[in-house]
C-alpha cells in the first residue's frame, strides 16, 4: 500500500522534483573495490523460457537451479534484506520435480522455476506468515493461500518469502517503505541508500537483484507497480478477482490483489496465467465477472501497437523534467509502433476518490484483518486491538522510527454497515470506474491509458519517513482495474517505469501494448549495487 495517495496529495497533481547531477548514484570508490561484486551470477537476467531450455536439455536440473539461487540469496541478501525467510524444503521440492521430469511429466512453463512470494501470503509449510510484524512471529498458516496452491500445482519451487513494508505499509503515516520489525530495511539494488518503494519491497528488490526467477507481490494502491517501477521490473496489478485473495493478510477486500513481478513482460504473463482462476469463496470484488485466460503469452505480439488508441493522463504525468523527457520518448516509441494518441486527459474527481478510498480502507482494514485473524486460530494475536497493544508493549523493536497512527484510526471505525463506509465505497468506485476510466475510454474510444509509474527513488529516511516523488496507481487501484508497469528508462541510474492501465479484464490488450513497448525499447538493465550518492 502506498501512502502518497492520501498523505502526499501533491504527487497526484504532479510534484516537481529537481534532480541535478548531484543526486546521481555513483560507482564505488577505488578503496571499496575489494567488496564483493554482486553483479556476477551465472543465471543473471535469465528468463523462464531459458531456464526451461536448460532443464529440458539436461544442462541444469531443478535442484541445481534452486541451489544456485539459494547461494545467490546467501551471498547478496545480507545487504539487501529482501528475503525474510527461506523455505527449508525448497531443494526437496525441486528434486521431486526433477523426478517428474524424468518420467516425462512436465506440469507447464513454471515446472522447476524458483519463485519468491511476499510475507503476507499464507503457506502451509514450515514458513511463517507475518506481514513483517513481530506480533505474528511464529504464525504458521493451516492451509495454503489459493494462489500458493495454484503455484505449487504449476510446479514452481517456492524458495522463500520476501520482506515488505510492515502490514503492507498501512500502519503509519510516517513509515519507511521496505521496513518491517521482523525483517529490517529492504534496500534498492540499484543504489543501496535509496528506497525500494513498497509495500512489495522485498519482492521488487529480490527479483531485480536476480535472487529468484520471478516473484509475487500484493497491491492495495501502488504496492506492485511502484516497487516494480523503482526496481526496473515489469509488474502486473490484475483486475480485482482475476487472482484469488483467500489466504492473504488483508488491507481491504475492495482493492487488494496479488500479482506478478518479473524482469520481462513474457515472464510476468506466464505467471499471470498460471495463477488466474475464479475462486467462488472470494467473490466480493464489486466487479462483474469477466473473461480470464490460463495463457496470457498468446497476446504478446511485437506489432501489438498498431491501431491502438492510447490516452495520456495529464494530471499524472509530471514528476520532474527528466522523467517528463523519458515519458515523451516513450510516447514517441509508441507512436512509431503505430499507436494513436489522445493527450491531456483528466479525471474529474480523482482527488476526491483518493480521500474516499482512504476512508474505505480504514473501515475494511479493521473488519478484514479481524476476520483473517479469527480464521487463523494459530495466530498469536486475535484482533487489531491486540496488535495495537502488542506494538505499544514492544515499541523498542516495533516502533523505533514510526508509530501506528493508521492502526489506531482504523480501530475507531464501525462495521461495514456504517453509512459513511457504504457511501464512500460507492462513490470511490464510481469516480474511478464507470465515471472515471470507463467514461474516459468511451469518450475518446481508447484501448489504454498511460502515465509514468513513478519518479526516481528517494533516499531511505527513518526519521522523516518516505518522501515520494510521484505515482499514478490510484485510478486502477481504486476501481479494481488492471495496471501494468514496464521499465521506461533511468534518471541518474535510478529506474523509472511507465504504466499501462484500462478497463476491467483488459489484461490481454494491456499486455499486447506493454510487450510491444518493451521489445522496442529494452530498458531493463541489471542493478549494479552502487552504494553512495553525492
Amino acid at each position: 500500500m502506498k501512502r502518497r495517495t492520501f498523505f502526499k496529495t501533491t504527487a497526484l497533481s504532479g510534484s516537481v522534483v529537481a534532480l541535478g547531477g548531484a543526486s546521481a548514484c555513483v560507482p564505488q570508490k577505488p578503496e571499496e573495490s575489494a567488496k564483493p561484486d554482486f553483479t556476477v551470477f551465472d543465471l543473471n537476467e535469465i528468463t523462464i523460457g531459458e531456464l526451461q531450455q536448460k532443464m529440458e536439455s539436461g544442462v541444469l536440473t531443478a535442484v541445481q537451479v534452486c541451489e544456485k539461487y539459494l547461494e545467490r540469496i546467501k551471498r547478496v541478501d545480507p545487504v539487501l534484506k529482501s528475503v525474510i525467510e527461506l523455505n527449508p524444503d525448497a531443494v526437496v521440492i525441486a528434486r521431486q520435480l526433477d523426478e517428474e521430469r524424468k518420467t516425462g511429466k512436465v506440469r507447464g512453463p513454471l515446472h522447476g522455476i524458483p519463485v519468491l512470494i511476499k510475507d503476507n501470503i499464507d503457506t502451509f509449510d514450515k514458513m511463517q506468515t507475518t506481514a513483517g510484524s513481530l506480533a505474528l512471529s511464529g504464525h504458521i498458516a493451516n492451509t495454503d493461500a489459493f494462489i500458493v496452491k495454484k503455484l505449487r500445482d504449476a510446479g514452481a519451487v517456492l524458495l522463500g518469502k520476501t520482506n515488505l513494508s510492515e502490514w503492507a505499509n498501512f500502519r503509519s503515516t510516517n513509515s519507511s517503505s521496505g521496513w518491517s520489525g521482523r525483517g529490517g530495511q529492504v534496500r534498492n539494488p540499484y543504489c543501496l541508500d535509496r528506497s525500494p518503494c513498497g509495500s512489495s519491497s522485498g519482492t521488487g528488490a529480490a527479483v531485480a537483484a536476480n535472487l529468484c526467477a520471478i516473484g509475487i507481490g500484493t497491491e492495495t494502491n501502488g504496492s506492485i507497480v511502484c516497487p516494480s517501477g523503482i526496481n526496473g521490473l515489469v509488474g502486473i496489478k490484475p483486475t480485482l478477482g482475476l487472482w484469488s485473495r483467500r489466504g492473504i493478510i488483508p488491507i481491504a477486500h475492495s482493492q487488494d490483489t496479488a500479482g506478478p513481478m518479473a524482469r520481462t513482460v513474457t515472464d510476468a504473463a506466464i505467471l499471470l496465467g498460471a495463477i488466474a482462476a475464479f475462486d467462488p469463496t472470494d467473490a466480493e470484488t464489486h466487479l462483474e465477472k469477466g473473461e480470464y485466460f490460463t495463457d496470457y503469452t498468446q497476446f504478446l505480439v511485437a506489432d501489438g501497437l498498431r491501431g491502438m488508441r492510447i490516452g495520456i493522463v495529464s494530471e499524472l504525468k509530471s514528476y520532474n523534467a527528466l522523467v517528463d523527457e523519458l515519458f515523451r520518448q516513450a510516447v514517441d516509441v509508441l507512436k512509431k509502433g503505430g499507436a494513436e494518441f489522445e493527450a491531456e486527459i483528466k479525471f474529474e474527481n480523482l482527488q476526491k476518490a483518493d480521500e474516499l478510498s482512504y476512508q474505505v480502507l480504514l473501515y475494511e482494514f479493521k473488519a478484514d484483518l479481524n476476520k483473517y485473524l479469527e480464521e487463523h486460530s494459530g495466530a498469536p494475536v486475535k484482533s487489531m486491538a491486540e496488535i495495537i497493544r502488542f506494538n505499544k508493549n514492544n515499541s523498542a523493536s516495533e516502533m523505533p522510527w514510526f508509530g501506528q497512527e493508521i492502526f489506531e484510526l482504523a480501530e475507531t471505525k464501525g462495521d461495514l454497515t456504517t453509512p459513511e463506509y457504504l457511501e464512500a465505497l460507492k462513490d470511490a468506485k464510481r469516480f474511478t470506474g464507470k465515471e472515471g476510466i470507463d467514461a474516459i475510454m468511451d469518450k475518446y474510444k481508447l484501448d489504454a491509458l498511460i502515465a509514468p509509474t513513478n519518479g526516481p527513488s528517494w533516499t531511505i529516511d527513518w526519521v522523516n519517513g518516505d518522501h515520494f516523488t510521484g505515482g499514478s496507481s490510484s485510478p486502477a487501484a481504486i476501481s479494481g482495474y488492471p495496471n501494468i508497469s514496464v521499465p521506461m528508462g533511468f534518471v541518474h541510474g535510478l529506474p523509472v517505469g511507465i504504466s499501462f492501465f484500462g478497463r476491467a479484464w483488459s489484461e490481454p490488450v494491456l499486455l499486447k501494448i506493454a510487450y510491444a513497448y518493451e521489445q522496442a525499447t529494452q530498458h531493463r538493465k541489471a542493478p549494479e549495487f552502487k552504494e553512495t550518492i553525492l
